[in-house]
């Protein structure tokens, strides 16, 4: 099964230069709607009158260098410093896209069965 998480946005265009600044590419272009892809990650936004926000969008990574290197590339809309969440036993950061939606970015700190696909 597949599937893809919706939001309702105000600023298309601003929301496609932020996403693909983090390595999602654009899936499909439907001309108001445009659905992303990081890995095997499907999440779309649709150009509307409200802007929806609810929920966290978690990217995870292969490992801390790549989580750090996105820290870097968007540092200003971050809301904490990569480290080390002993709970989870992840190494991640938040951070909010240019419509203030909450995102989180992570790498497991222990072995996942998970086929990268970016690296096959």
């Amino acid at each position: 099964m597949a599937g893809i998480v919706f939001f309702n946005t105000q600023n298309l265009e601003n929301l496609k230069v932020f996403y693909t600044n983090i390595d999602s590419e654009i899936w499909l272009d439907q001309g108001d709607c445009i659905i992303f892809k990081h890995d095997n990650f499907l999440f779309g936004f649709c150009q509307r009158d409200q802007v929806s926000k609810d929920g966290l969008l978690t990217f995870f990574y292969k490992n801390k260098q790549e989580v750090d290197d996105i820290y870097k590339k968007i540092r200003n809309w971050t809301k904490s410093e990569p480290s080390k969440n002993e709970k989870y036993n992840i190494y991640n950061f938040f951070a909010t896209d240019p419509e203030g939606r909450d995102l989180e970015f992570q790498t497991f700190l222990h072995e996942i069965d998970y086929k990268w696909e970016r690296y096959s």
